[in-house]
């Protein structure tokens, strides 16, 4: 198996990102939307994380795109502008290969060299094992909400988990 590279975002990556998220958009609850967004969208999306200098990694394996990670504000309003949320999403024939740790430290460590203080982890409550991968790299349980998501037909909660940067 050829080895793993984390490394920055490249343009040429957004129609593998795009197969990647769509994924998760139509097959699972990690992300919350319903439809799939565009080759375009992805590109607007990933174009704004680029212009704010935040951090946007790609997993490549074989010259592949397997995987990717950003983070960026937690939410708009200026005072959230040190925290950060994470999200991580793994070609779907790479999971459970420790790519999402490995991911995950290398976006801690950019994140806090982008200037963020606190990184967010929203996760939705079913995902054990996002939960355990965020709280084995140091982050702490903070809140739960009941309810919130609605996905094929079914109420979903998420969890929130914080680190310090």
């Amino acid at each position: 198996m050829s080895e793993t590279v984390i490394r920055p975002f490249a343009w040429s990556d957004v129609p593998a990102i795009t197969a990647i998220y769509r994924h998760y958009v139509e097959e699972t609850v990690i992300t919350f939307e319903t439809e799939t967004p565009s080759e375009a969208t992805m590109a607007d999306r990933f174009g704004k994380l680029v212009d704010l200098g935040h951090p946007l990694l790609v997993a490549e394996r074989g010259g592949m795109a397997i995987g990717y990670a950003y983070a960026s504000f937690y939410r708009p309003r200026a005072a959230y502008r040190f925290t950060c949320e994470d999200s991580i999403y793994l070609s779907k024939d790479a999971v459970g290969q420790g790519l999402g740790g490995l991911l995950l430290g290398r976006l801690l460590e950019a994140s806090a060299a982008a200037g963020f203080k606190q990184m967010l982890a929203v996760i939705t409550a079913e995902r054990a094992n996002s939960i355990r991968l965020h709280e084995k790299l140091g982050f702490q349980p903070v809140g739960r909400y009941e309810s919130v998501g609605f996905k094929f037909d079914r109420w979903l909660d998420i969890v929130h988990l914080q680190k310090a940067l």
